[in-house]
This record gives structure tokens, C-alpha cells and sequence, in this order.
């Protein structure tokens, strides 16, 4: 059931142009810098949408963290607020990671009554990330 909902996230999003007019694979989303990951996630009753930093430098996450937080504003204006910042938080497999995020309560990813809530979800937050980051992404060029 997982596997269908992100080929039907895939397949929706396929005519759905990047920024820059090109297109992408949003599932796959590239930042195009090493450690700074675009993820999407849907497990039980929450959907999660996220900017990880995992450099294993944690000096380093705390650099792109910062950067982030230098373009705070750009952020808000294409994102929103309803964003979580959090600097080195341990993931479940040990890791430490900086991460941005926000979540989605209440739609289930194995309900397929739930999948177009999840899409909407997914989706305007990635295209607004997209929007974001095309014109944020050079102020991180320096940490690549």
C-alpha cells in the first residue's frame, strides 16, 4: 500500500514542472548539495515533509542550520511558519541530524480515502520548496 501511494504521488506530480519550468522527479528531489536532503514521509496517522541536514560534521550541520536561518524570511514567505527548526536531534537509527520540518495529523497512507489530503499535502509543500530553493540554493554554495 505504501509502495502504490508514492507511485500515485509520482504519477500525479509527473506534469508538474520544477521553478524553472523543467521537468523533475519530486519524489527524488535533489537539492544538489551533498547531507542536505529534501524528504517526504507517511507512517501511521502523520505525514511528515522535511529539510534534513546530516552532514556527520555536526559543526557543519550547525553551518547549513545557520544559512538556513539567514534566509529565515524567504523561507516564511514560500513555505510559511508553520515550520519545526530543529538543530541535532538523534533520528531513531542514531544519526544526528538538523532538521526543518512539518506534519500532516490524521490522514492514514494505508486508507486510500486519505490519499488526496496527503497529496495536497505533499505537493504544495515540495513546489513550494522548489520555489524556495531556486532562488535560496546559492547562498548555501559555499557549503557544498
Amino acid at each position: 500500500m505504501r509502495q502504490a501511494f508514492w507511485t500515485a504521488f509520482g504519477q500525479y506530480m509527473a506534469p508538474v514542472p520544477n521553478a524553472d519550468g523543467e521537468k523533475i522527479a519530486w519524489i527524488n528531489y535533489k537539492t544538489g548539495i551533498k547531507h542536505l536532503h529534501f524528504k517526504m514521509n507517511a507512517e501511521g496517522d502523520r505525514a511528515e515533509i522535511a529539510v534534513e541536514m546530516s552532514h556527520p560534521d555536526a559543526a557543519v550541520q550547525e553551518l547549513f542550520f545557520e544559512q538556513f536561518k539567514q534566509v529565515k524570511r524567504g523561507w516564511e514567505e514560500a513555505l510559511g511558519t508553520d515550520w519545526t527548526w530543529r538543530m541535532h536531534e538523534v533520528t531513531d537509527d542514531g544519526r544526528t541530524v538538523s532538521r526543518i520540518v512539518t506534519d500532516l495529523a490524521g490522514p492514514r497512507i494505508f486508507n486510500k480515502g486519505d490519499w488526496p489530503q496527503l497529496i495536497s499535502f505533499f505537493k504544495e509543500k515540495i513546489v513550494a520548496f522548489d520555489a524556495f530553493w531556486n532562488l535560496y540554493q546559492y547562498a548555501f554554495d559555499a557549503l557544498k
